[in-house]
């Protein structure tokens, strides 16, 4: 009877066993697909760390997920990056003065500025309060932590230095937030000054010359051929501009879906690095990323490796993460981070320079660090640089384009002057 009984338990144990997929790293920075059996999440992640793996987070291998293509595409339920910010300056702020992370969560969640932000800090806090690591709460919120952040926070609550991780956690974000402000803001003049032309441009095109088409048609005039090339643009602005729109948003798609490809990607990636001027300053900002990172993710104990490997999933640039992924192996082999890197090409030259530097001397993390904050302002001058040779551009090509359309209208306004007299 005893025996009929443990076979039924451990048949019922069996049952209830779940299948959980991860994607992971090993101590030496190699990342692949972990499938694991347990009876819980929190059990299968406990495995994965008693074999010494670090969690990057679920692997959904390669499945259509609709709540999460929402969640990215639309906005959906998560924090944005000025939240996600703030969130953390608040909580690490909380941690030092010494309270005690559910407190510090409860805290986080009565000053939220949303009730979308309150309701995710709620559910943190309900994890926590439950007994789950603060990372563990962080990777059910996958949509507002990025996997950067769970393995920075992952890293000091094992390593009992949380509230000063997310000190440099709340630095790095508010490094690239004011990074991605000032260009944004510096962005936003020609940007309206485009729009306005463009509109300018549309409006004459399609609702003034058009008025006068009555006029030298009763009148029997011969029009020049800008003003009939003029004219013929016209109507087809105003006439297909429907069509174009269809086709602009059916382009869009199939370049997404496109782009969507691995090598698609990164032959698209890398083009996008080696456009002149512009390529230049995207190389810049990616540096300032690439060492920002990095120094973050070093100076909080991660170890070289796993840190590259890290960054290569959240650099945001397929080149540039099949440079990373070079480094990596570089590194990996004794050469140095620095050599490998440099064997790319992508990085601008001072990165390298003050990367090697940081390898000779041990202070890596630190070295990277320093190269963020140069690339960051370098960044920054490159953008104002850019605008200020941007305004002028736009401003003398809308003025040439108006007065070409004003100086074709006047030449047909001549020619009917000169059947009148």
């Amino acid at each position: 009877m005893q025996k009929n009984f443990l076979v039924l338990f451990f048949k019922k144990e069996l049952l209830f066993m779940l299948t959980f997929s991860f994607r992971t790293l090993d101590r030496i920075g190699v990342e692949a697909r972990t499938t694991i059996e347990a009876a819980s999440e929190a059990d299968a992640i406990a495995t994965l760390k008693r074999h010494g793996l670090i969690l990057l987070g679920p692997d959904r291998g390669g499945r259509f997920d609709l709540r999460a293509l929402l969640a990215t595409e639309i906005g959906g339920a998560r924090l944005s990056a000025s939240e996600r910010a703030d969130f953390t300056r608040e909580m690490a702020s909380m941690l030092e003065a010494g309270l005690d992370l559910e407190r510090s969560l409860r805290f986080a969640g009565e000053i939220a500025s949303s009730a979308r932000m309150r309701r995710i800090i709620e559910r943190l806090r309900d994890q926590v309060r439950d007994g789950a690591s603060l990372a563990k709460a962080l990777t059910a919120e996958a949509a507002s932590f990025p996997q950067l952040y769970v393995g920075l926070v992952r890293a000091g609550e094992e390593s009992g230095t949380l509230a000063s991780t997310l000190e440099n956690l709340a630095d790095l974000l508010e490094k690239s937030r004011s990074l991605r402000s000032s260009i944004m803001a510096s962005l936003t003049y020609p940007a309206l000054l485009l729009i306005a032309a463009v509109g300018a441009i549309f409006f004459l095109l399609t609702n003034v010359l058009p008025e006068f088409v009555p006029i030298f048609a009763e009148n029997g005039v011969k029009l020049p051929a800008s003003t009939r090339i003029l004219l013929a643009i016209g109507h087809g602005c105003a006439v297909g501009w429907p069509y174009a729109l269809a086709v602009a948003l059916m382009s869009g798609v199939a370049v997404r879906l496109l782009l969507r490809r691995p090598g698609s990607r990164l032959w698209f990636d890398g083009v996008l690095l080696r456009i002149p001027i512009a390529g230049g300053l995207m190389r810049e900002a990616l540096a300032a990323r690439f060492t920002r990172t990095l120094g973050a993710l070093l100076t909080n104990g991660v170890a070289l490796v796993p840190a590259l490997a890290i960054v290569q999933v959240v650099i945001g640039n397929c080149a540039a993460a099949a440079a990373i992924a070079g480094a990596t192996e570089a590194a990996r082999r004794g050469r140095g981070l620095a050599r490998g890197l440099e064997a790319a090409r992508l990085l601008p030259i001072r990165t390298i320079h003050l990367l090697r530097l940081g390898e000779e001397t041990g202070q890596l993390g630190a070295m990277a660090l320093r190269a963020a904050a140069i690339h960051e302002e370098r960044t920054r001058l490159g953008v104002e640089k850019l605008v200020a040779l941007l305004v002028p551009v736009i401003t003398v090509a809308m003025g040439a384009a108006i007065g070409f359309i004003v100086a074709s209208l006047l030449l047909a306004m001549l020619g009917l002057n000169a059947i009148a007299h």
